[in-house]
């Protein structure tokens, strides 16, 4: 049989198996632990056929046969926790009405004592309603009754699970049942209310019983002490403990509540001075507990280095129990952020001492190592645990599911949680998150989805992040009902998801044209006063306005800036251009003015602004003058932005007379350049190029220097129309004013010249009617060369300069300088794109496409397949005209 550190280091568990690894797995999860409780499990043993005798599945892949061993091993493991007759009991007492199930226990012939009573009541702790039940049953038979210890038993059961006024009703009635024992009264009122919280009462019992010459006894005194120490009564403590010293009760559970006692007072010198006592008056005798108390209360005060000598001094001692210092210390380092210091300790004192840490300490190392993903640690561990015949409790298995989810196993952990009921498995909050995360990471939406499901029926809520997590994932994947549903069973579970989360199933709903749905959510949050995002309305007046549904736009943009929103210029758009689709949309437009100004949303002439702009976007210039007009009544002075945008509201619906007339009474108020700039770029979109030269003439008149862009886009406008000689004397002007030819500019006309001659000819035409500028001259010998009017064998090289005398060459440039090499040879051509490239440029979609298209041409088919790969395995794509080449 492999060695459990044989099996460490070839890390079969971790890793996908060798036949042999599996084999000589089995045995590291198949020993049953020792059960500790009273009642053998034999008597109820499980069915023959629950789980195989071999995990080995006949016919299986070796996949298969890992994946089953090792859901064997853990399910085996974790059913070692299970008594099958504590099993049975439990499920009559939950099943079964009262006399049903006080037959039903009858009949099972074990005999009540109280060995058994607290074994019963300790497994079923979680379950408070059966422990009563039992409990009273229990009272009721013949030959027992209660006990100090079962009563207190019960009692702590209910104080755990805080049902404080269950527990008041018990203590009221309890003198009413049969079983009750009248020499114990008193000393189980005390015991109860001291559990319970209630130390005043417990202390005017206790006054009453010695009226009436009664006494407590040694268990009841200490269970009132450590009450009134937790209580922090701590004046009284001193009275009790005296009390017990003279009635001769004082044992170690005194001494482990006085040293509670000092340090819940933060006494650490009396604290350190009272333990030494101990050691020198009771040696051998003295528990451990008083110096594990000890050892919490220094790691509380961070003096974990005087903690560390306390434990060696004591160690050394060799007199006093040390595995709960150990417990405590190993716990607090661990809380402190030291594991490795922590798991060092563990180990030294495992080498040395054979100590063996009890399942809480190990399910504290586990968690934690899950958390820092240390896999391997963490396998050594349950390992040592299933070695050690440690049972595992609820936490253990959860962090095993945990473990599971992080080693990339999560189809064994699902397996495990599908068995959950078969060994009584209750999943926490973290083992459903790291299932879910990792079921998502496994792009298993629909299992995470029903897993979180299940999470909250049990009454656990994975987190904000995790339900954001599935929620994104619902919406990516489109399955917009299941989001539907979770976030009606939440809300019915009074779970508020996110604004995030809200925000993106509406943002889904909008994008699958389920825009009325969204709308309702959005009501739904409204009513109950929650607040959307920004975004989340942005999505809901986007979806609105491409269904045609321009008058909900509206509304939710009067909504969302009520809210505090700034809307964009964008969405008011949209909005508008949706208002303008539908039926008498001047009557929609100025609805939408009358809502804003009923709510004192158009405060300033930016709003407006917005309005008239989105007027114009749609095509509408009336309604921007509806609206331009309304500011002026409102006693907002339009301001140069106002007439801009209403200029070009009419510039773009080609109301050219209508801009014009405009422009003559905007330009005598604003004799800024952006204003003039805006008109003659204007009338060059809608092609009106003898307006724009005059409005530029004009400016120069009102010493206004028109931008570049005006000279562009004017250029442009010619040399499309093919009035080169128009072009050509604007270039002029321009030059003449100091302005330089800009790459736009060069590269426009290189492109025009690689076209036709005609350009070449209207310069020549200008030069002869007049003088041109040095730079319309430099400009134009190089036109003259691109079209092939200029003769000259002229190198790459060559024309680089010539163009660089002309302008500031960029990758266009390059590009018309490509295309006017490939015209004269691909070789030249193919070698200008190397050099180009060896110069830093990088090559774009047309720099490409000139190359294949030229060498297709060429009939060089071969190469351009080549050269076509290096192109798509850039990104790019070829043009049309060239793919018919092809």
């Amino acid at each position: 049989m492999m060695t459990l550190r044989y099996a460490r280091q070839t890390r079969a568990f971790l890793s996908p198996p060798s036949a042999a690894a599996t084999t000589t797995a089995l045995p590291l999860f198949s020993t049953a632990a020792t059960h500790p409780h009273s009642i053998s499990s034999a008597a109820y043993p499980s069915s023959p056929s629950s789980y195989p005798s071999n995990p080995t599945i006949s016919n299986g892949s070796l996949s298969e046969i890992h994946h089953a061993g090792l859901v064997f091993y853990f399910r085996e493991w974790l059913m070692s926790r299970k008594t099958p007759i504590f099993d049975h009991i439990f499920e009559i007492l939950r099943a079964q009405e009262d006399s049903s199930a006080d037959s039903a226990l009858s009949h099972l012939n074990f005999g009540v004592s109280e060995a058994l009573v607290l074994d019963v009541l300790s497994y079923g702790s979680k379950d408070v309603l059966s422990c009563l039940k039992f409990f009273d049953w229990a009272g009721r038979q013949p030959g027992f009754h209660h006990t100090r210890a079962t009563f207190n038993a019960i009692f702590r059961i209910i104080s755990q699970a805080k049902l404080m006024n269950l527990m008041v009703d018990f203590l009221e009635n309890y003198t009413k049942q049969r079983y009750v024992h009248k020499v114990m009264y008193y000393n189980i009122l005390v015991i109860g209310y001291a559990v319970a919280g209630k130390s005043e009462i417990a202390l005017q019992l206790f006054g009453r019983m010695r009226f009436q010459g009664v006494d407590l006894d040694s268990f009841a005194y200490h269970v009132l002490m450590n009450s009134l120490v937790e209580e922090g009564y701590f004046d009284v403590v001193e009275t009790v403990a005296k009390e017990i010293r003279i009635r001769g009760f004082q044992n170690e559970v005194t001494h482990s509540i006085m040293m509670k006692n000092l340090c819940l007072q933060n006494e650490l010198e009396r604290g350190e001075e009272y333990l030494r006592g101990l050691v020198e008056d009771n040696g051998a005798r003295l528990s451990g507990i008083p110096v594990a108390t000890f050892v919490a209360t220094l790691c509380k005060n961070n003096k974990f280095d005087k903690a560390a000598l306390l434990i060696e001094e004591f160690t050394k001692m060799g007199t006093v129990s040390m595995e709960h210092a150990y417990g405590v210390w190993i716990r607090d380092l661990v809380k402190a952020g030291k594991l490795d210091r922590a798991l060092e300790f563990l180990k030294d004192k495992q080498a040395v001492e054979d100590y063996v840490p009890d399942v809480f300490r190990y399910n504290m190392l586990i968690s934690r190592l899950v958390r820092e993903n240390r896999l391997n640690e963490i396998y050594d561990l349950l390992a040592e645990m299933k070695e050690k015949e440690i049972l595992p409790d609820a936490v253990t298995m959860n962090a095993v599911l945990c473990f599971l989810c992080k080693a990339g196993m999560v189809d064994i952990a699902m397996d495990l949680y599908n068995s959950r009921m078969e060994f009584g498995l209750s999943v926490n909050c973290m083992a459903y998150n790291y299932l879910i995360n990792t079921l998502l990471g496994d792009v298993s939406v629909d299992e995470a989805y029903n897993l979180l499901r299940n999470s909250m029926e049990e009454g656990y809520f994975p987190g904000e992040r995790t339900f954001s997590i599935i929620a994104d994932a619902l919406c990516r994947e489109g399955k917009l009902d299941k989001m539907k549903e979770l976030v009606v069973f939440m809300l019915d579970q009074n779970i508020m998801p996110s604004n995030f989360t809200y925000d993106r199933f509406i943002s889904a709903l909008c994008k699958a044209s389920r825009v009325e749905e969204g709308y309702l959510l959005h009501d739904m949050l409204n009513r109950i006063n929650k607040s959307s995002r920004a975004s989340t309305y942005l999505h809901l007046i986007s979806g609105f306005s491409r269904s045609s549904r321009g008058d909900i736009a509206a509304r939710l943009l009067i909504e969302m800036q009520e809210s505090g929103y700034r809307p964009s210029r964008r969405l008011v758009r949209e909005v508008i251009s949706s208002l303008c689709k539908m039926d008498n949309p001047e009557k929609q437009f100025y609805g939408l003015l009358e809502m804003l100004l009923a709510r004192n949303q158009l405060p300033t002439s930016r709003s407006y602004n917005l309005l008239i702009d989105g007027a114009g976007h749609a095509g509408k210039p009336e309604l921007a003058m509806l609206a331009y007009e309304m500011m002026k009544r409102g006693g907002l002075l339009p301001d140069l932005k106002s007439d801009i945008i209403l200029l070009q509201s009419y510039l773009k619906s080609k109301k050219t007379a209508h801009a014009m007339e405009l422009f003559g009474d905007s330009s005598t108020r604003w004799k800024k350049r952006k204003l003039w700039h805006t008109m003659v770029i204007g009338l060059c979109k809608v092609k009106k190029p003898e307006y724009a030269s005059q409005v530029m003439e004009d400016m120069k008149k009102n010493k206004i220097t028109p931008s570049v862009e005006c000279y562009e886009e004017l250029i442009k406008l010619y040399c499309d129309l093919e009035q080169y000689d128009k072009a050509v004397d604007i270039l002029n002007d321009m030059t003449q004013i100091g302005r330089p030819v800009s790459s736009f500019i060069g590269n426009l006309f290189l492109l025009h010249a690689l076209r036709t001659r005609k350009l070449y000819d209207a310069w020549v035409s200008s030069s002869e009617k007049e003088n041109l500028t040095p730079a319309s001259l430099v400009l134009g010998h190089l036109i003259g060369v691109f079209s092939g009017c200029v003769e000259g064998n002229y190198a790459d090289e060559d024309m680089e300069e010539l163009i660089q005398q002309s302008f500031r060459m960029d990758i266009y440039t390059n590009n018309m300088l490509l295309r006017r090499l490939s015209l004269k040879g691909m070789d030249f051509a193919c070698n200008f794109f190397h050099r180009l490239q060896k110069k830093g440029y990088e090559p774009n979609r047309w720099t490409y496409d000139i190359i294949v298209h030229g060498l297709a041409k060429d009939g060089r088919k071969s190469e351009a397949k080549k050269w076509m790969e290096q192109m798509f395995s850039k990104g790019f794509h070829l043009t049309e005209v060239t793919q018919r080449m092809i």
